[in-house]
């Protein structure tokens, strides 16, 4: 499994700090609810989310007569699974055509990210187009075109400093033409101001409605996991400027701890659809909250 490989890194040592919590006890009393509150705290879980989790706990543990430490932290699990799952939103829309726009800020592995789902879709049997809209980074669409070529598929470019949105009207026009079943658009991950942001993307949106009103939509924000609590105000500025539909966390192979997934999907009613689990092209998963949630305390 994924997660049972991961745990030490999405969580530190999470399960064992609640292990030893638990360690010598007869009953589950307030002292073990209060430890494991700074236990999920100290995870990058969030106060609010932190605190339903623990509620709920308490309210199975007095409605079920819960005593074993064993069974506490299967329950746990499963609490854990039921805040994130999002269920039929936690997938990637299987309608076609498809156009998804990528959004996040630079350095967060959206460019990565990008390739290695146009990979993945290709592998099921889906034609998928890049579109580089990323016009204000230097050397984006140079970036993009790396992966188009590794993967195998077209990307739509324009110069550097060219309008955005004019890069998606074009590659619009040629997915239609070619009937291709997935756009993949990257964006630019900061401009001048959170304004400037806004109203790029807004003209993007009006472009993909008026040239494109056929097509399904996904609005994907990539989030760097190993920046824990910064990615909270990622989602809420991001938030404010579009509509987002899913979270890729990249980065979950190395240092995070992974908390960070069950605040944003509790917090903001956000499915995780995709992580990124290692440099490999194959290394961005579907995301599985019951293996996730199971993965923390597997030993």
């Amino acid at each position: 499994m994924i997660f049972k490989e991961e745990k030490k890194s999405f969580f530190g040592k999470m399960s064992q700090r609640i292990s030893d919590a638990l360690a010598g006890k007869a009953t589950i009393d307030d002292d073990f609810m209060d430890e494991l509150e700074e236990i999920l705290i100290t995870s990058d879980i969030g106060m609010e989310t932190t605190m339903k989790i623990v509620d709920m706990l308490r309210t199975e543990v007095k409605t079920n007569n819960l005593t074993k430490p064993s069974v506490i932290k299967i329950r746990l699990a499963k609490i854990i699974a039921s805040v994130i799952n999002k269920k039929d939103a936690q997938q990637l829309c299987q309608d076609t055509p498809l156009v998804i726009l990528m959004i996040g800020i630079n350095g967060g592995g959206k460019t990565t990210s990008i390739g290695k789902l146009a990979h993945k879709l290709r592998q099921e049997g889906k034609t998928v187009m890049l579109a580089a809209a990323d016009t204000f980074r230097a050397a984006a669409a140079e970036q993009l075109c790396i992966w188009g070529d590794r993967v195998g598929v077209n990307v739509v470019k324009h110069q550097e400093g060219a309008d955005p949105s004019a890069v998606i009207y074009d590659a619009i026009q040629s997915a239609k033409a070619k009937n291709i079943d997935v756009l993949i658009c990257d964006t630019a991950g900061r401009l001048q101001n959170k304004k400037n942001l806004m109203d790029e993307l807004n003209k993007m949106n009006k472009i993909i409605g008026r040239e494109y009103p056929e097509a399904a939509r996904e609005n994907l924000l990539v989030l760097d996991a190993t920046t824990g609590k910064n990615a909270v105000s990622q989602v809420k500025e991001f938030g404010d400027v579009a509509d987002i539909t899913g979270i890729v966390l990249t980065k979950l192979d190395g240092t995070a701890k992974g908390g960070i997934v069950v605040t944003i999907a509790d917090e903001f009613d956000l499915p995780v659809k995709f992580i990124g689990v290692g440099e490999g092209i194959d290394d961005l998963k579907e995301f599985d909250p019951v293996e996730f949630a199971e993965g923390i305390f597997n030993e």
